[in-house]
This record gives C-alpha cells, structure tokens and sequence, in this order.
C-alpha cells in the first residue's frame, strides 16, 4: 500500500492558499478542502473509482479558521493513509472527526489571527507609517508582521497535524498557540499605547486640543467596536471612507 510521502504534504499546504476560493453558504470551505486534499487521495487511491468516491466524500460542508485548516487536513491526511489500509475511521467518523477539528481550531484561530495578530501588525504598521511618511516601510511591516507567521503556520501545520494525529490539540502544541495569542495581545496592547502617544504628542509638540479630542474619541470608539463578536471589515472601511471624505470637504472649505 502507497505512503504519503513529504511532498504530497507540501502540495497539500500549498493548495490551502485556495481553501476559501470557492466558498459557497451550502458548503462553505467543502470543495476548498476537497481541492487542498487531493494529493492525499492521488497518493493513496490508484483506482480512479475509489480516488473520486473519496474525493466526493470530501467535498462535504467544513469550516474553520483558514489558516489553521492546515491541522485539520494533516489530520484527515493521516487518517486517510490509515483508512487505505483497512484501519481508519469510515465515512461518518471522518465527517465526525472533521467537524471536531474544525470547531476547535475556529475558536483558536480566530483569537490567535484576527483578534490579536491582525490589530497588532496593523497598529505596528500604522506607527511606522506615521513615524516615516516617506517611506513604504509601514505598509511593508504591516504586511510582514501578519504574514510570515500567518504563512509558518499554514504551510507547517499539515506536517503538524499528520505527525500527530487528532490529538494534534493536545499537548503542547495547544499550549503553544496559547501562549503566543497571549504574548502578541500583550504586544499589540504596547504598540497602540505608543501609536495613541505618538498622535498626541508627535515629535514631542502637543497637537491643538481639537485633534487630540478626536483622536481619545476615536480610540475609545474603536474599542467599544471591537467588543462585538465579529466586528464587519465591510461596516469598518464604508465608516473610515466616509470620514476621510468628510475631513477633505471639510479641509477645502
């Protein structure tokens, strides 16, 4: 019986950058997954019939946070391998076992990614911006801090979630992610505090008390925004388009 093999993983979390692209509501990252999962399935199902009765299997409703998706098809990827031969769940237990994982790992990634590490390298971005104007480099950092562990992530845990199984959550991977959610919200919290001084007081002039009003009440609506479960992206950049428009009509008047 075939093996998975290193590079069967690595194209599997290659095929993760495209988990979302077909994102349907009756499915939503089903045939996402399916896509990502299929050279688990080429490896394992020579015979083209079983390969596409796996593959159906596969295409069924999932969701999870993207990034830490890639534990999830590590796991079923192992499971798969032990299914081909005679000892892994069947149908309904992999279904059971996908839906376990992908609770879990939403709850997590969504503390860890957009909660904490998105408001970070955003505000880590922001100050660098304001403190070189003429420079890209906040665009640059803010897109740095969020990617490169974004993108360590999702390309090494396929191998994580193979290598250890559906227990991939506990031990001291879990602890791991803890901590790091913990250390980056301790960050981002110190990099805001220098953003809010820094707009207050830049270069160590105060600004008129005008701006600085705006500035305190800006902040303070911003994290009564942030209490809400799900703060919308969409809701977020229609606000801050309409006061960049309003403060240019206002400048020219």
């Amino acid at each position: 019986m075939a093996s998975l093999t290193r590079g069967d993983l690595w194209r599997t979390a290659w095929r993760t950058m495209l988990l979302q692209a077909t994102w349907n509501y009756e499915r939503q990252q089903g045939i996402g997954w399916a896509y990502a999962f299929q050279p688990v399935l080429e490896r394992l199902y020579p015979d083209a019939a079983a390969r596409r009765a796996r593959l159906a299997e596969h295409t069924a409703y999932f969701n999870t946070q993207p990034t830490l998706a890639s534990l999830a098809l590590g796991v079923a990827a192992r499971l798969e391998e032990e299914r081909a031969a005679g000892a892994g769940p069947d149908a309904a237990g992999m279904a059971r076992i996908k839906a376990a994982l992908g609770s879990t790992l939403a709850a997590l990634g969504d503390r860890l990614f957009w909660f904490s590490l998105r408001p970070f390298a955003a505000a880590l971005g922001v100050l660098i911006a304001l403190a070189r104007p003429e420079r890209p480099w906040g665009a640059l950092v803010l897109l740095g801090a969020y990617a490169a562990p974004h993108l360590a992530v999702r390309f090494a845990g396929v191998g994580w979630g193979y290598a250890r199984g559906p227990a991939v959550l506990a031990g001291t991977l879990r602890r791991a992610f803890e901590r790091s959610i913990t250390l980056v919200a301790y960050a981002g919290c110190i990099v805001l505090g220098v953003l809010v001084a820094y707009g207050l007081v830049p270069g160590g002039e105060m600004r008129p008390i005008a701006v600085e009003s705006a500035l305190v009440g800006g902040l303070a609506l911003g994290m009564l925004t942030a209490q809400r479960a799900r703060p919308s992206p969409t809701q977020w950049a229609l606000g801050l388009g309409a006061l960049v428009l309003l403060a240019a009509w206002t400048r020219q008047g």
